[in-house]
């Protein structure tokens, strides 16, 4: 008997001990649950997907971790799905009711997540004064704006810009791209020859002056060309395929001679790199610059896109941070997108990506990251141009759409047709899923 009552007393004082526990603790968090406990709370496991390479997934480790310290009853996992099969995998996710609670997604994207109703809405957060959703940058935003909703928020606001060898251009003995474009005279005239002057067909040097894409998928930023004088491959509400004019025939035409006639530009298949020093020029989105800070064994930069008839125009690429509707735990999954995309997350995530909020993308710290271009040609090629890029129109039916242009670049590659007859193809094709 006398053992039973000092059972009872010590499970009395315990049960009083652990009450007492939770009491005074200002930043306590709703709590969901699988049953195990961390600091009196128990412990919610939030998912998270992104599209990023180890560097990036090392970043997000250390923003993880400092998110735990805060919130220790919240757990992360992180996954990170190959680009080209993100879209689709969060398709078969949220068919099986698996999605994660916070994600990437990338612009092109985001139109079928919309449609689908998948997105939460976020716009809450400007009722939070911590957050400062008044440092956003308020064109970063229109693209996850839907009425009153805001479904997303940007982590990256990427211009396109053209990366160049510099010693190369030493070499050939030609004016740097920066300084023609401070002159008004860096034309797609002036960057075809340039890409010719640098050119090398010997075997063993094999170095192409310039190479557009990122892999034979990405031939986005070819727009810019139409762009740059005032066409485009779509009109402005995404209903039509408008590349079959004439600037759209001056792209097509343009990488031909490149490929076939000067060999300044690789040829479908071929594997070639930036950083291995066998292109003179590259385009791509600034958050490339993570790759290029690791150049040693030459000097290199970034400059403005070509300019047309109405200038410079690049491409705007975005990427940003979404939460979706069927999380099980959405406070605390709200309380990581505040983390990842308030000033501290953004001013981490600026060694890779040019930032939404203005005061960080103004900062010190994105401009003179180590190995960084200098804060000139920064200024020059990504601040300044930011104000004329464009984001491609999205559309529910993108990937059919993509589909339908990528085989117009096959025939191009396998040089199937004139420009005219398969651009023709091209709209027939696309103007399908468009309607």
């Amino acid at each position: 008997m006398k053992r039973t009552i000092a059972f009872a007393i010590i499970a009395f004082l315990m049960a009083l001990t652990v009450g007492c526990s939770g009491g005074g603790n200002e930043d306590k968090q709703p709590a969901g649950g699988n049953g195990n406990e961390a600091g009196g709370e128990e412990t919610v496991e939030l998912k998270f997907l992104m599209w990023g390479n180890q560097a990036h997934m090392d970043l997000y480790n250390d923003l993880i971790d400092s998110f735990t310290e805060k919130h220790p009853h919240i757990a992360v996992k992180m996954e990170s799905v190959p680009y080209p099969d993100y879209q689709q995998k969060v398709s078969v996710l949220a068919a099986g009711q698996e999605l994660p609670d916070v994600a990437w997604v990338a612009e092109r994207m985001v139109p079928q997540f919309m449609a689908n109703g998948i997105l939460a809405d976020v716009s809450g957060f400007k009722d939070d004064e911590a957050f400062h959703m008044e440092d956003y940058i308020p064109s970063t935003l229109d693209l996850f704006r839907k009425g009153d909703e805001l479904l997303g928020l940007p982590f990256s606001t990427p211009p396109s810009v053209m990366f160049y060898n510099e010693s190369l251009f030493q070499a050939a003995g030609l004016t740097d791209p920066n300084t023609l474009a401070k002159e008004g005279k860096w034309t797609w005239e002036e960057f075809e020859k340039a890409a010719k002057a640098i050119t090398n067909t010997d075997v063993k040097n094999r170095v192409y002056g310039a190479n557009f894409f990122r892999d034979w998928s990405t031939w986005i930023v070819l727009s810019s060309y139409s762009w740059s004088n005032g066409s485009g491959p779509f009109n402005a509400d995404m209903t039509q395929f408008t590349w079959n004019d004439q600037f759209g025939v001056e792209t097509f035409k343009m990488l031909e001679r490149m490929m076939f006639q000067d060999g300044s530009h690789p040829k479908a298949g071929e594997q070639v790199s930036f950083e291995a020093g066998n292109v003179g020029m590259f385009f791509d989105v600034y958050s490339y610059v993570s790759k290029a800070r690791e150049v040693t064994d030459f000097e290199w930069s970034i400059a403005p896109l070509p300019s047309g008839s109405e200038g410079s125009v690049p491409m705007l690429g975005q990427a940003g941070y979404v939460l979706f509707k069927d999380s099980k735990h959405p406070e605390e999954a709200k309380l990581l997108l505040k983390h990842f995309a308030g000033q501290e997350g953004i001013q981490a995530t600026s060694s890779f990506f040019v930032p939404p909020r203005e005061s960080v993308l103004e900062s010190e710290l994105f401009i003179n990251q180590p190995n960084n271009p200098s804060e000139e040609h920064i200024r020059q090629a990504v601040i300044e141009e930011m104000k004329k890029a464009r984001i491609l129109p999205g559309h529910i039916n993108w990937q059919v759409i993509d589909n339908a242009i990528l085989q117009g670049f096959d025939r191009l590659f396998g040089q199937a047709m004139p420009a005219e007859e398969n651009l023709k193809l091209m709209e027939e094709e696309v103007n399908r899923s468009l309607q």
